[in-house]
């Protein structure tokens, strides 16, 4: 497939998905996590919490709605994962996502529908339908496409599903994270063509610069260093290309390393990261998550090193 044109000098909208750091004991790390939100939105970057880099789906309902009242206490716009815990062969549970958008719009957050089993198993259409449903009950939401390499549940939808989302005028953007070029190009052409307003986010942490080409973001990867992110959000706007591909480079790197298999121990370089950078305490993750090896921190450092000179 033929790559689409370049958009030069674009404002891009980015989006954070925010690590929640953890302390040496094994405890959610609450002041980290509001001076992590800080500087994300210090950065210029909207922060997105309880989305799998912030372990929204094995954190208990109590804990995702506290961490909503740390974002919604920073004032700033966030977005914020919708979960409902289920298993294989679980039916769509409309009432548990319905809960579950009630408490991020009343924290001031926008919600994004955070893939399910029930959600996952619908045919195209009840898929497009549960959707609508959903957006019924809110004025804004987002949709959300995650490969399966990030979440068991997870589902990369039909483009006909995609085509038919953008006509739910309360779906106003949609995160995909297939990790593949192709089908996100062949997004940005529909979306060009049917509804140019509507907020495609890239999930590509192994092609960032999909920005170039009209995509905006959420990714994981920001949360790495989402200063330099910024930084290299304001060169392609005002078209610096050195300063640009300078920091996408170096950042691609981080996104090439951090996000092999198994991919959900990124989580563990984002916390290696931002402890080499003094930004966290501690680079321990939940218990759940896989961790990568101690030698890993070599890597890291010196890619920390480098960051520095271009944040």
């Amino acid at each position: 497939m033929k790559a689409p044109p370049i958009r030069r000098e674009r404002t891009i909208v980015g989006m954070s998905a925010v690590l929640l750091p953890f302390t040496a004991a094994g405890e959610i790390d609450r002041p980290g996590l509001e001076a992590h939100l800080a500087r994300t939105i210090t950065a210029g970057l909207v922060p997105a919490v309880n989305m799998d880099t912030g372990f929204g789906p094995v954190l208990s309902a109590a804990t995702r709605e506290e961490i909503l009242g740390v974002a919604h206490r920073t004032g700033a716009p966030f977005v914020a994962g919708a979960h409902v815990a289920d298993g294989p062969g679980a039916h769509f549970d409309v009432d548990g996502y319905r809960a579950e958008l009630d408490t991020i719009t009343a924290a001031g957050g926008t919600p994004i529908v955070f893939p399910s089993y029930g959600l996952g198993a619908l045919g195209d259409d009840e898929l497009v339908a549960a959707h609508a449903a959903l957006g019924r009950d809110v004025d804004a939401l987002h949709a959300f496409e995650l490969g399966p390499m990030f979440h068991p549940a997870g589902r990369i939808y039909s483009l006909e599903v995609f085509t038919a989302l953008l006509e739910q005028p309360a779906i106003v953007g949609l995160k995909h994270s297939s990790l593949e070029r192709a089908p996100e190009w062949e997004r940005l052409a529909v979306r060009d063509a049917r509804r140019p307003g509507f907020l495609l986010m890239t999930g590509n942490d192994l092609a960032i610069d999909m920005v170039i080409y009209g995509s905006d973001y959420l990714l994981g990867l920001s949360t790495f260093a989402p200063d330099v992110f910024a930084a290299r959000d304001a060169a392609w706007a005002r078209g610096d290309d050195a300063a640009f591909w300078a920091r996408n480079d170096l950042l691609q790197y981080l996104g090439q390393l951090a996000f092999r298999d198994p991919v959900p121990a990124y989580r563990h370089d984002a916390a290696m990261l931002l402890a080499l950078r003094g930004q966290i305490d501690c680079d321990r993750t939940h218990p759940s998550s896989p961790i990568r090896p101690d030698a890993e921190r070599a890597l890291l450092a010196d890619i920390a090193a480098r960051l520095a000179v271009l944040s």
